[in-house]
């Protein structure tokens, strides 16, 4: 039993980088195949097809997420830190190359080619991380470190696209250092400095 479960993460984990590699499409079984050494028959077992395979890591993506940002949350209490640990998170992984993009964020480039059960689970991946960070906004505003122009629900997904627009930079021109470039001014913009605090 324990062997049927290492082979479907192993499936997942390949599943997960070609896809960041090339997206839904730019992938196959025989690609899974190649690069694990079992037959694609194998791979049909534990997922009978392309889409439930998706889904599954998609799903398992979203687990991690989730984990990750309340773990997150319960080891630093303030909002300010969480978001920049969070910034830091990304940048780190895409200066390492160990997670350079965020699986969903690929997938979403194609969302009107992936099939429903796949693009539903984006969609709730994209929603639940827009309502942790509406949550750490609106904490930050009650703490008065953050002052946000728009409603914590808009800054969210501006905050949100920047974040995911530049790892796409960062990616496109090879730089990591590009992706701190882009959202650390957004993330100082939301701060309230010490002079602001005074100026009330």
């Amino acid at each position: 039993m324990k062997s049927t479960a290492s082979t479907s993460e192993k499936i997942l984990d390949i599943a997960q980088s070609l896809i960041v590699a090339g997206g839904y499409n730019g992938f196959s079984y025989a690609d899974i195949s190649a690069a694990i050494g079992i037959r694609k028959a194998s791979i049909h077992h534990h997922f009978p097809t392309k889409a439930e395979l998706v889904s599954v890591l998609v799903s398992r993506y979203r687990q991690q997420t989730e984990a990750g940002l309340k773990s997150l949350r319960e080891q630093i209490s303030s909002p300010a830190e969480q978001l920049q640990s969070y910034m830091n998170y990304w940048h780190s992984c895409i200066r390492d190359a160990s997670l350079p993009f965020c699986v969903c964020a690929m997938l979403a480039s194609e969302m009107q080619m992936l099939p429903e059960e796949v693009a539903s689970r984006v969609r709730a991946h994209f929603h639940g991380l827009a309502e942790w960070l509406t949550s750490v906004l609106q904490a930050g505003v009650e703490q008065d470190l953050f002052r946000l122009d728009k409603r914590p629900e808009e800054e969210a997904q501006i905050l949100m696209a920047s974040v995911h627009g530049a790892m796409l930079s960062a990616r496109a021109f090879g730089d990591p250092e590009l992706f701190i470039a882009i959202v650390a001014p957004q993330l100082a913009s939301l701060r309230i400095s010490d002079s602001r605090k005074l100026r009330g």
